[in-house]
């Protein structure tokens, strides 16, 4: 009976130690201090095209999901719930054959149910000659279908790490039909 005593006192005391110290060495956290950052922020204003095509043989943006079980409209090629991925190019001008620049990669959404066709766009806008080569921008935003629009910029690699700003995005071309458009994007980034 004594060893039963001991064995159960034993067995409670290591549980308590246990769970004490699980409590107490458990942190989601840690302690702020002062990072040296700085002192002048630039800001850096670009301007460019982006060419998304949907149609024909080498699509830039393919279909990879579609609603399942939405009525779609006829006529809406982004129904609610359908998601695109893309590798548009960007480049210096409208025209599809100016210089590249660039691509855009990523993906976006339909998200919007009613009439007022909107997008989640999320996407990555690397550089790939000039003074930014090997640099991007990181967006990610609500894009309504409107001619002109402003999305955020949350973020870049390169010389833009650490970027925020805005674009203000006009299309330039849209094919309600196919869904192609080409988009001119006027950039405000500070980094």
């Amino acid at each position: 009976m004594e060893k039963l005593v001991i064995c159960t006192c034993t067995w409670l005391l290591l549980l308590l130690f246990t769970a004490t110290t699980t409590t107490v060495m458990g942190k989601y956290y840690s302690r702020s201090h002062v990072v040296d950052s700085p002192t002048t922020v630039k800001k850096t204003k670009l301007h460019f095209f982006l060419h998304d095509i949907i149609s024909g043989k080498n699509p830039s943006s393919v279909l990879v999901a579609k609603p399942n079980g939405t009525i779609v409209q006829e006529g809406n090629i982004v129904p609610f719930g359908s998601v695109y991925v893309f590798d548009d190019p960007l480049t210096v001008g409208p025209s599809p054959n100016s210089e590249v620049i660039g691509n855009a990669r990523g993906l976006y959404a339909s998200i919007s149910r009613g009439s007022d066709l909107t997008l989640l766009f999320n996407g990555d806008l690397e550089f790939t000659s000039g003074e930014f080569n090997g640099s991007s921008i990181s967006v990610f935003s609500r894009d309504p279908l409107v001619l002109t629009k402003e999305l955020a910029i949350v973020g870049g690699r390169g010389k833009f790490r650490m970027a925020n700003g805005f674009i203000i995005n006009n299309a330039i071309f849209f094919n309600v039909t196919s869904g192609d458009a080409i988009l001119e994007f006027h950039v405000t980034v500070f980094h």
